[in-house]
């Protein structure tokens, strides 16, 4: 966009009025205190001969300034970089404006790499699940094949549902990753009981629990304040987890919940020490909740573990670790998405673990001071 002559003059145009009184103003005064027309004649064109000069000089220089800022702004390609690229300028409002500007586009570059980010990780793990879903889906494809050379028909039925219930698994997983963003829009904050949603997750799970030989427990007489599917799905990933990384023989998961009291600290990372301060496990960073009391859900298990210098990673994205190397392929999405729907739950959520003696992953259900008080 060119700088017209004309638009030059209407942004100039209060400026200009002013000029003109006060030559009116000055006019009148001197020839009250006796000054000849012709010499007030004379100070008027003067005046305002400075005036058209000093107007000619400030379009020449306001025109030729824009013109570089537009030739530049058509030169490159990341527009968003103008900020960066404006020409010096002597004046203070260019400066100032130019200063914004950078701030701005810093803002706008922050968002941009934040979204390419999102965009990149969501598109690598679909990726990832199409190629983990298509295991499955081929397992499930050779049983039907084989199903007339089994034995017995119930064996081959629990197969095929063993297999369904991966890819079950793995749906969920690529659902609830995708709407993690907007957890808001999806949840019904009410009472939950918490034993329900434990029955829930070992119900749905219990043919492969049964391959795996699982034992489990449930003892829950709390309640908390949560969405009952965000909250069944963390659940489950834990539990999918615990059997996962179970030991060879007596493997048991026991999940129960109890009331907490404590100060308002947190615990630095790897800390030796459980909640009541006696040094059992290790524990991942920020196990102490921020808040003074609430309801704490464990899921503890007899399993193989986590090994110490690994336990401040497990809920970074895709971290499998040493265990996830040796047993069943992973994809180290599992308790990264738990981590993050609980952020957006306001749960909070870390692991305790020795090395050979089992894991316990803990959910802290926060009481509020207003439910407190009901």
């Amino acid at each position: 966009m060119r700088m017209s002559v004309l638009a030059f003059l209407k942004d100039r145009f209060f400026l200009l009025v002013l000029h003109l009184v006060c030559m009116g103003m000055m006019s009148v005064f001197l020839r009250l205190t006796g000054y000849s027309g012709a010499n007030v004649a004379i100070l008027l064109i003067f005046w305002g001969m400075i005036v058209c000069v000093w107007l000619v000089v400030t379009y020449l220089g306001r025109r030729k300034y824009f013109e570089e800022t537009g030739h530049i702004l058509e030169q490159v390609d990341k527009r968003y970089l103008l900020g960066e690229l404006l020409p010096s300028s002597a004046k203070l409002e260019d400066r100032l404006y130019r200063d914004m500007i950078r701030r701005s586009n810093k803002s706008v570059i922050e968002r941009i790499r934040q979204v390419e980010t999102a965009e990149r990780e969501y598109r690598e793990y679909i990726e990832n699940w199409v190629h983990e879903v298509k295991a499955p889906i081929t397992g499930i494809s050779l049983l039907c094949e084989n199903g007339s050379r089994l034995s017995e028909s119930r064996e081959t039925l629990r197969a095929v549902s063993l297999e369904n219930q991966k890819i079950e698994n793995y749906v969920d997983m690529a659902l609830y990753y995708a709407r993690s963003e907007d957890v808001y829009k999806d949840y019904v904050i009410r009472e939950t009981k918490l034993s329900e949603i434990a029955i829930v997750v070992l119900k749905r799970n219990k043919h492969y629990l049964i391959q795996n030989h699982m034992q489990a427990e449930v003892d829950c007489k709390e309640f908390a304040y949560t969405d009952q599917k965000w909250i069944t799905f963390i659940l489950n990933q834990l539990v999918l987890n615990s059997t996962k990384y179970r030991r060879e023989h007596g493997a048991l998961i026991r999940i129960y919940t109890e009331e907490y009291v404590q100060k308002a600290s947190l615990v630095g990372d790897s800390q030796k020490a459980n909640l009541e301060g006696e040094p059992r496990m290790m524990q991942t960073e920020g196990c102490l909740s921020k808040y003074s009391h609430g309801v704490r859900m464990v899921v503890e298990d007899n399993g193989i573990g986590i090994q110490e210098e690994e336990l401040g990673r497990i809920f970074e994205k895709g971290f499998t670790g040493s265990n996830g190397r040796k047993t069943e392929r992973s994809t180290g999405m599992g308790l990264y998405l738990c981590k993050k729907l609980c952020k957006k739950l306001g749960i909070e959520i870390y692991a305790r673990s020795r090395e050979g003696e089992g894991t316990e992953m803990i959910l802290e259900f926060p009481v509020s001071s207003y439910l407190s008080k009901i």
